[in-house]
C-alpha cells in the first residue's frame, strides 16, 4: 500500500462538518488521558491490535495526539496522529454502523488541522487503504515509490489463545 501526502496549507474548514454532526449527537473532540483504557479497548475490538500500538503511542503525547467521536458516551470514531512517524496521521477509524456520515472526513480534518496548529506544512498519510477518501476529503496525493515504506519487515500478531 502507498503513502500519501496531504497539503496542511489547503485543508477544507472542519468547523461546519463538526457543527453538523454534533447536530445529529456526535461530538468530535481529543482524547483525555483518562479514556485511553477505553479507546484500546474499543480500537481493538473493532479495527487491530496493531492500530491499539499507535492509538497507545498518540495518548501517550501531551496533549494526546488522538481526536475520537462520541454518541451517548460510546467512542463511534477515532484519529491519531504523529504515531508510526512524525508527521503522519493516522490510524483512523470509524464504527462500521456510522460510516457514510461525513463522521470520517470530520475526524481527519480536525486531525490535520491540529497538525498544521503545531507547525506543519504537510501529512503524510501512510499505508493508505482507501486512497479515494483521502484525495476527496483533503486533496492527498499519492507518493511515487512509497511501498511499502516504512511498514515494511512487519512482526505478524501473535497467535489467538483459547
Amino acid at each position: 500500500m502507498i503513502d500519501m501526502l496531504v497539503r496542511l496549507y489547503d485543508l477544507p474548514d472542519g468547523a461546519p462538518l463538526r457543527a453538523a454532526l454534533q447536530a445529529g449527537g456526535i461530538t468530535v473532540r481529543r482524547c483525555n488521558p483518562f479514556e485511553r483504557h477505553i479507546l484500546a479497548d474499543w480500537v481493538g475490538r473493532t479495527f487491530s491490535p496493531k492500530w491499539v500500538s499507535e492509538a497507545l503511542v498518540a495518548m501517550g503525547r501531551q496533549p494526546a495526539a488522538c481526536y475520537i467521536a462520541t454518541q451517548n458516551r460510546a467512542i463511534v470514531g477515532f484519529a491519531c496522529y504523529d504515531t508510526t512517524a512524525r508527521g503522519f496521521i493516522g490510524p483512523m477509524g470509524v464504527d462500521p454502523g456510522q460510516r457514510g456520515n461525513g463522521l470520517g472526513k470530520a475526524l481527519l480534518i480536525t486531525a490535520l488541522e491540529n497538525m498544521r496548529a503545531l507547525g506543519y506544512a504537510y501529512a503524510v498519510v501512510g499505508g493508505v487503504g482507501p486512497q479515494e477518501f483521502y484525495a476527496r476529503c483533503v486533496g492527498a496525493t499519492p507518493i511515487e515509490n512509497s511501498s511499502p515504506g516504512i511498514y515494511k519487515d512487519l512482526l505478524p500478531d501473535p497467535p489467538q489463545h483459547s
